[in-house]
């Protein structure tokens, strides 16, 4: 597998904290998301980014590959440690990028029956294709290992795989016997599918509910309106009650995330979006608008406990 330097392509540095390189993904998770981007790579991009994202959201994988990183030119890699200086030995090597990666980088060399290897890949789900069950064709290389557990070929498979409605962010799915050949009669390895929700321009994850942020002019919120908003499967009106506030969330039943025992809810999220620097005109009718309020006070509860 290539070593890649995921924090080039998340844009962030090695020193970034964890809230810093979530913010860069999601932005460039975004951009490049396939069902919104006209970049000619935006299907390269975005995997890489899921893989990137995969590895640095877990403080230990994230620990493993700077080691592993840090190593990568090291000149004396597979030596012992000499002259009082530590250098990782091949095994250290491969148990370092078996770790990050979900893979047994090494091959035992004994002659009894053995288990193949367990492969993983990271399978991208829009969320409008949670919602139903879905047939997907993947393609990946299956790694052949040599007598000292090194690669020396990949081969490319293909399979026609089922997707359950309802998945979530980081869930596995077992394909036995997909793995690598076992040894001397020993049983196949298993493929795990490891799902990943492609982030949406619009919509939020909270558990299985959704949040949509719906922006309103000051005096639709303040007279009632009704607006189209989307959601997975369709447009629908949303009736905005007079007097909202900013912030409010106003549910929306079943047009969320599906699960086994229900559907999740819609939830939209009131923000008041005020017009241009108004003009001389505009700026006499928000006068007299202050006046007819002068008794309202909107720091009256302020800094209260």
């Amino acid at each position: 597998m290539e070593l890649k330097d995921y924090y080039a392509i998340l844009g962030v540095k090695p020193t970034d904290d964890l809230k810093t390189i979530k913010t860069a993904y999601r932005r460039l998770a975004r951009k490049y998301h396939p069902d919104v981007s006209k970049e000619a790579n935006a299907e390269a991009r975005f995997k890489d980014l899921a893989e990137a994202w995969e590895v640095l959201k877990d403080d230990q994988r994230r620990a493993e590959y700077d080691q592993l990183w840090q190593h990568r030119n090291d000149p004396q890699f597979g030596r012992q440690q000499t002259q009082q200086q530590q250098h990782y030995s091949q095994e250290e090597f491969d148990d370092i990028f078996s770790s990050i990666f979900g893979q047994h980088a090494r091959q035992s060399q004994q002659s009894h029956a053995a288990r193949g290897h367990d492969v993983e890949i990271e399978v991208a789900v829009f969320l409008e294709e949670t919602l139903e069950a879905q047939t997907r064709t993947i393609s990946f290389r299956l790694p052949v290992y040599n007598a000292f557990g090194l690669v020396e070929q990949e081969i490319p498979k293909t399979l026609n795989v089922k997707i359950p409605a309802g998945v979530v962010d980081g869930q596995r799915i077992r394909l036995k016997g997909q793995g690598t050949p076992g040894e001397h009669g020993g049983p196949n390895g298993d493929l795990w599918l490891v799902i990943h929700i492609a982030p949406h321009p619009l919509f939020d994850i909270v558990g299985h509910n959704l949040e949509i942020v719906v922006p309103l002019a000051p005096w639709e919120a303040a007279l009632g309106a009704k607006v189209t908003i989307p959601t997975l499967k369709e447009n629908i009106l949303l009736t905005i009650p007079p007097g909202s506030q900013a912030g409010q969330r106003l549910r929306i039943k079943g047009k969320g995330l599906v699960s086994k025992n229900a559907t999740g809810d819609l939830y939209a999220v009131i923000k008041i979006v005020m017009p241009p620097k108004p003009d001389e005109q505009s700026a006499g009718l928000w006068q007299q608008l202050a006046q007819a309020q002068a008794a309202f006070d909107p720091r009256k509860e302020w800094g209260k406990a």
